[in-house]
């Protein structure tokens, strides 16, 4: 029996601590120990449901292993994006080479930027991260891809960190997890709203996968706020892929397998 979901993962780059850095400083990284934290994450996508597929490898690019940064999947259509930092650009190919079975997938073009970790979808609604590193014409693309199929998507202004995603997630389709001093919980008055302690600033990250949530083992006060609303999350250690200000959500891209995958060349919006 084929597991619903394929997560798309990719290898660490042995170059990980040349990784961008725009909020946090810059401390030495345990490349070995990354790995293993890295190895263990995939086996929990294993055990939450998922076939682990790994792209192939990036040693070249720092960053590779945030995979979720190339891509934007739906049901119809991957949207292949063009990261904010000119220097993860090229980790983008790889990516559509194992997209292309999967789903039709089209090209953002410049001057669109658009990083993956600034897209928060909850059902057919994509909430967009403003931010250095997706622009408005990344946002206006995004848009135009997938008008057609019905999703809608929202700009949303962000602050103090480096994705969308780093400020809010969703629990599940009608409650999201937030930290307001990164993002306006207004933007978010459709769902119930669980912010994050006060004392953990980056917190707000969770991962969906299936029924199942996947989390960092870094916030005992919010994982506690969790618990109290009735979620169980399954908690990783992530302690050195943050410090390349790495989540859980950015080292997979999650897609439902399909029934008849359509291949598709890759065209450009």
């Amino acid at each position: 029996m084929h597991s619903s979901l394929i997560a798309l993962t990719r290898a660490i780059s042995p170059r990980l601590v040349d990784c961008e850095l725009t909020h946090l400083t810059r401390t030495p990284i345990d490349l070995a120990r990354a790995e293993a934290q890295h190895e263990a994450y995939e086996a929990l996508l294993r055990t939450l449901g998922c076939e682990v597929r790994r792209v192939p490898p990036a040693p070249e690019h720092p960053d590779a292993v945030f995979i979720e940064d190339t891509a934007v999947v739906v049901d119809e259509l991957a949207v292949l994006t063009r990261p904010g930092a000119a220097s993860r650009r090229g980790e983008v190919e790889g990516v559509a080479a194992a997209l292309a079975s999967l789903r039709p997938c089209v090209r953002l073009t410049a001057p669109a930027t658009l990083d993956g970790g600034d897209v928060l979808r909850i059902g057919r609604r994509l909430f967009v991260g403003h931010t250095p590193r997706t622009n408005e014409a990344g946002i206006a693309q995004l848009r135009e891809a997938l008008a057609p199929y019905g999703y809608m998507v929202t700009a949303v202004p962000v602050t103090g960190c480096l994705h969308l995603k780093s400020a809010v997630t969703a629990v599940d389709e009608a409650t999201v997890l937030l930290n307001p001093d990164w993002v306006d919980p207004a933007a978010f008055a459709a769902y119930r709203v669980l912010m994050v302690d006060p004392a953990e600033p980056m917190a707000a990250n969770i991962l969906r996968v299936g029924e199942g949530l996947l989390y960092a083992d870094a916030s005992p006060r919010t994982l506690a706020i969790l618990t109290a609303a009735g979620y169980r999350p399954h908690l990783v250690d992530a302690s050195e892929l943050a410090k390349a200000e790495g989540a859980v959500t950015c080292g997979s891209v999650l897609l439902r397998r399909l029934e008849d995958p359509v291949a598709h060349d890759g065209a450009e919006l």
